[in-house]
């Protein structure tokens, strides 16, 4: 999460601005936009950027590029990222950038798993233009129109206490995203308050409850396996074999194989 809020985001004209937050949906566990402090050249205004349009990050210059122009950008619809976002002004935006729904599918994105799929077939149409037809997505946005987005700041989530099945086992530290779905496979939690100072990881799929209003994450988990964990080294990158340890520990089969 914190290497995520370190990127300049860069449009196919020169740079936007940095990214300051992310929201994802605590349903499907994904990000679904990034929060961006636009520069002087619009104000220091706060924009919303959809995985969709993401390029591949280049972690050298810490730019992700985006496939929108600073016009687009410019024009897109105001929102406040400072209070909850309506399933209402998500319609907006994706009717502004042209973009179908990513809800309603079996996937992440829709029926897929990367939000790339969404962009596809789209780069030809102009802003705010949509393949469906009017009736039909007319129809969809009535249907959707007070439908919850669950979104939540990635920002306010971190400190929430982490309680397994027989007690308190530390704090969400931040979070691992996976940057090809924009999926959440681990929440990092510190286990300082309690052993060595060490980090670990879990997966948000093994979260029974999370209580908003007092900042308090569930586990199915006991304290003791949470304590044996493998140890979470930020400083070194997290690869399969790594991942797999995780899981083997646990005694459950890892994301990859149920095609997550």
């Amino acid at each position: 999460m914190k290497d995520l809020q370190d990127l300049a985001i860069g449009a196919t004209d020169g740079t936007i601005g940095d990214v300051k937050n992310l929201y994802f949906d605590d349903d499907a566990w994904v990000i679904r936009y990034l929060v961006v402090e636009t520069g002087s050249w619009l104000s220091s205004r706060k924009v919303l950027i959809s995985p969709i349009a993401a390029g591949t990050a280049d972690w050298s210059t810490k730019l992700l590029p985006v496939s929108l122009t600073r016009e687009q950008v410019k024009n897109s619809p105001i929102i406040d990222s400072d209070k909850p976002v309506s399933r209402q002004q998500e319609m907006d935006y994706m009717g502004y950038y042209g973009y179908p729904y990513y809800w309603g599918g079996a996937g992440f994105w829709g029926e897929g798993a990367s939000p790339g799929v969404l962009m596809s077939g789209y780069s030809s149409l102009g802003v705010g233009q949509s393949l469906e037809q009017p009736e039909v997505a007319a129809a969809d946005a009535t249907a959707h129109h007070d439908d919850d987005p669950h979104l939540r700041s990635c920002k306010a989530v971190r400190g929430y206490h982490i309680h397994a099945s027989d007690g308190d086992i530390g704090h969400l530290q931040g979070l691992i995203v996976d940057m090809e779905t924009w999926a959440i496979r681990y929440i990092i939690v510190d286990t300082s308050n309690w052993w060595l100072g060490h980090q670990v990881l879990i997966p948000p799929q093994w979260i029974q409850e999370v209580s908003w209003a007092d900042g308090k994450v569930s586990v199915n988990l006991t304290r003791q396996a949470v304590k044996d964990a493998p140890h979470y080294d930020a400083a070194a990158a997290l690869d399969r074999k790594q991942e797999s340890r995780i899981y083997e520990h646990y005694g459950r089969p890892g994301y990859w194989e149920s095609g997550e």
